[in-house]
């Protein structure tokens, strides 16, 4: 007696080699251990490219920064800006590259800087500083040269900068100080407060 075919069924039966569900569950979390990782290296790279975190070590910005804080700087300021009489500025220190230094511009390419009867002067008209620890107790005359800076500690008696040492080349800037993170109690922004007119920067 022959039996119809169509009272054969059929079933389908799953493969446990492509099973999804037969994967073992630590796989899944190394992956999502991994794609975090990768996330956070990329996130690293990007914020180190745009910005750089550094650590304020002694006194010669004083009032204005002190020991031991950290400080948020702004790689990007001047690849789509220019420099600014008051920027609080990060750099390679000219003498020794190694070293990184934190000062405020005072002069600009082009300017004449002089330092007379305890004032500042830029292109013979006074510097308002309502930021500086005191008045400086040196004198003297300088002329900016092109592509540099001159810069000043804001803690004038106490600091190694431009009146010592001469101008900053500009490619030495490594960016401009934007914030204090650290500690908590001193968050804030740094300022560059107006000064005066003196020659635009070309």
């Amino acid at each position: 007696m022959e039996q119809g075919l169509d009272n054969f069924h059929t079933e389908a039966i799953p493969d446990p080699a492509i099973d999804d569900s037969s994967q073992p569950g630590c796989m899944r979390f190394l992956i999502d251990i991994l794609e975090t990782l990768v996330l956070s290296v990329l996130l690293f790279i990007g914020i180190n490219a745009v910005s750089a975190r550094i650590r304020v070590d002694g006194s010669s910005m004083e009032p204005s920064l002190h020991s031991g804080e950290f400080i948020i700087v702004n790689r990007l300021a001047y690849k789509f800006g220019s420099p600014d009489h008051g920027d609080v500025v990060v750099f390679d220190f000219p003498r020794d590259p190694e070293q990184e230094y934190i000062k405020r511009i005072i002069g600009l390419p082009g300017d004449h800087i002089q330092v007379l009867d305890s004032k500042v002067y830029i292109n013979d008209k006074i510097l308002n500083e309502p930021y500086i620890a005191a008045a400086p107790r040196y004198q003297g005359n300088w002329d900016v040269p092109d592509k540099n800076l001159f810069v000043l500690g804001d803690n004038r008696n106490n600091s190694s900068d431009s009146h010592s040492w001469g101008p900053v080349p500009i490619e030495n800037v490594i960016g401009k100080a934007l914030f204090i993170y650290w500690p908590p109690e001193n968050w804030g922004v740094v300022t560059s407060p107006e000064t005066v007119v003196a020659a635009p920067y070309p």
